[in-house]
């Protein structure tokens, strides 16, 4: 059967036969949207059990994210409706795999994703192991829903909000963790959402969202960058002609397509390779650089969160759908944006999802992941990481 055709049910969390006495874990961050989250359960006629997981640095380091307002209003939620609160310390082990992983990436040249990360080993992860395994299922603020099919699978689907909608934060996260789920605002735009909080008498009503990587508080990436892995200077030369334009401090402080921040005379320059080998930064000059644009991209360890859509076909005896060299049509998105973009999806004989997109897309960074939608960006499959 191809998960395309079919009819999806209720989106969660009403859970339709669940009822109310289901255990629920719910993961708040002083922030409006899982405060409405919370709400909207309480609604509903759940009692969820408030978790905040702690992942900020020591307190020791220079680096501070707002974790103690967060935890004041976190604390004011649980009292005002009456619920358990506890606070998850988990920033040891964020520290270990999520940013372990971030520094691996970047010491290689590549861009990488610590949002996806964070949310596959950490919040649905570690969390899971340390509390959530206690409970039926798990609410958090995401702006996403899950629909299941008519066969019991549950899938991550996309939220109406196309500036708010997240799955491309959770395109690695699995089977298990997606079934267990609840996203109780992921029906709802980012306007309804505020007027909840305000006809609810909220606290955090007008709190602005954070931005940025959260273990960073107001620190700039580079400059978190440079505390680990320090500066690496190299030539910055331009491709076309290979003239040196100047220097850099360290490939790690750039990703391909990138044109701010660069400060190199005579512009703009926008970023199209890395040579590690060399050390060579290189740059093409230009408002559009045809450099920067490509329409082909691969991906490794590719992931589909529930199963894989096109596998259904073959079984069925429907064709050769997942043969390999078969295209399939679908929607991605290489970096966090509202647009979805369109092409075709195809495996080799060796197992490496290739992409072919439409039209030419701007900025593709190895170590970036793509991730993988239907034709109507309605359910999201999963993600590889850009090659």
């Amino acid at each position: 059967m191809n998960i395309s055709e079919v009819k999806v049910t209720t989106p969660l969390p009403t859970r339709e036969g669940q009822g109310g006495g289901s255990a629920i874990a719910c993961l708040v961050s002083g922030g409006v949207d899982s405060a409405v989250s919370l709400h909207l359960l309480k609604e509903q006629g759940y009692n969820p059990h408030l978790f905040y997981i702690k992942i900020g640095p020591d307190k020791d380091t220079e680096w501070n994210c707002t974790s103690e307002e967060d935890v004041e209003i976190c604390t004011w939620l649980a009292r005002k409706y009456g619920l358990k609160f506890d606070v998850i310390d988990l920033h040891r082990q964020y520290w270990d795999q999520v940013v372990g992983y971030t520094m691996d990436k970047a010491r290689l040249g590549l861009t990488p994703n610590p949002d996806v990360m964070c949310n596959k080993l950490i919040k649905f992860g570690c969390f899971e192991q340390e509390a959530g395994k206690d409970f039926d299922f798990t609410a958090t603020g995401h702006y996403a829903q899950t629909y299941k099919d008519e066969q019991g699978r549950v899938w991550l689907a996309t939220s109406p909000d196309p500036v708010k909608d997240q799955t491309d934060f959770l395109c690695q996260i699995d089977s298990l963790q997606v079934s267990k789920l609840m996203f109780p605002i992921g029906h709802l735009w980012k306007h309804e959402v505020r007027e909840i909080a305000e006809r609810a008498n909220l606290l955090n009503a007008s709190r602005k969202d954070s931005q940025g990587i959260c273990f960073l508080g107001n620190i700039d990436f580079r400059d978190y960058i440079k505390a680990h892995l320090g500066e690496n200077p190299g030539d910055v030369r331009e491709i076309e002609t290979g003239h040196k334009i100047g220097e850099h401090k360290g490939l790690w402080f750039y990703t391909i397509g990138q044109r701010k921040g660069l400060g190199f005379g005579g512009g703009p320059w926008f970023v199209v390779k890395k040579n590690l080998k060399r050390n060579i930064l290189f740059v093409s000059h230009g408002y559009d650089p045809e450099r920067v644009y490509k329409d082909h991209l691969e991906m490794t360890d590719f992931h589909f969160i529930t199963a894989n859509p096109w596998a259904d076909v073959q079984e069925a005896g429907q064709g050769s759908a997942q043969a390999p060299g078969a295209s399939h049509p679908v929607t991605f998105k290489i970096r966090h944006t509202p647009e979805f973009l369109t092409g075709q999806l195809r495996c080799d004989d060796e197992g490496t999802w290739h992409l072919k997109a439409d039209a030419k897309i701007h900025g593709v960074a190895p170590g970036q992941f793509c991730v993988i939608y239907d034709a109507d960006h309605h359910l999201c499959y999963g993600s590889g990481e850009i090659v």
